[in-house]
């Protein structure tokens, strides 16, 4: 009888302890996009048994959600954004985890001729000289904020382009999806577009400037702000996706061979 109940308990008790821990992560659209969460979460579930919850949302809304301790990390590619919100305390530190790169896509036809441009900021100036339709994501994204960066090094306010500026305030994909409408310019992260299933008349004519170089990091949120966050589990999650294991999941994640994201963490 008493063996019974033993096994009664330990029948009930089992799955509970299987249960997989959930973590709150606010992550960019880009990451979600380009398809690598498919990727890493079932390694992460089956490995370190995280349950990983993302909320997927622009960079600065992501930050704002890590501000308010409604995450337990953040996983962005802003680096000034980042920085300053390690240093305002909202995070214990910043951990740079995978880079990849921003790309300029446009109609096939080029009208602005920036395949030929000598630097990010050219095609931009020449967008504006040629008069053609630019898409901007205007969502205060990672993305977002690169574009603005590289209008400001053109010398150039989007605000005076008028009605070739679209601003369009959503994700990546939807972004992507109205410039392959209007045959419009956009920049774009290269997995992104690598992995898009809508390029209609678009093609990858700019990149390789190194100001277009786009790191990502995981910002653990301070549980001396928000004593609730899991910090023990984001500890796990960040040494995980900082070494060996997580370097081999993470490239392996390729598009006609070649991997979207690079592992730059310094593997333990």
């Amino acid at each position: 009888m008493k063996t019974k109940f033993l096994s009664c308990i330990i029948a009930i008790l089992l799955p509970i302890a299987a249960q997989a821990e959930t973590l709150r992560i606010s992550v960019t659209t880009s990451f979600e996009n380009s398809g690598l969460a498919d990727v890493l979460l079932p390694a992460i579930k089956d490995e370190l048994g995280l349950d990983l919850d993302l909320l997927v949302v622009g960079t600065g809304q992501a930050l704002t959600l890590g501000q308010a301790g409604d995450v337990d990390a953040v996983l962005v590619h802003s680096r000034t954004a980042e920085e300053a919100f390690v240093a305002a305390g909202h995070a214990t530190h910043r951990r740079e985890i995978m880079y990849n790169d921003f790309v300029l896509v446009g109609p096939t036809a080029d009208p602005a001729n920036i395949t030929n441009a000598a630097s990010a900021a050219d095609a931009l100036q020449r967008i504006d000289a040629a008069d053609a339709v630019f898409v901007s994501r205007g969502d205060d994204s990672g993305t977002h904020k690169m574009e603005l960066s590289l209008w400001e090094s053109a010398g150039i306010d989007p605000d005076s382009l008028g009605a070739t500026y679209r601003s369009v305030g959503s994700g990546m994909g939807a972004a992507l999806n109205t410039a392959s409408g209007m045959d419009a310019y956009i920049l774009s992260d290269r997995p992104t577009w690598l992995t898009f299933g809508n390029k209609g008349d678009l093609a990858l004519l700019f990149s390789d400037d190194p100001v277009l170089f786009n790191p990502y990091a995981l910002l653990p949120v301070n549980p001396e702000r928000h004593p609730h966050v899991k910090a023990d589990a984001v500890a796990t999650l960040e040494d995980w996706l900082a070494g060996p294991r997580g370097k081999e999941v993470i490239e392996s994640f390729t598009y006609d061979g070649q991997p979207l994201f690079v592992h730059s963490a310094v593997v333990n």
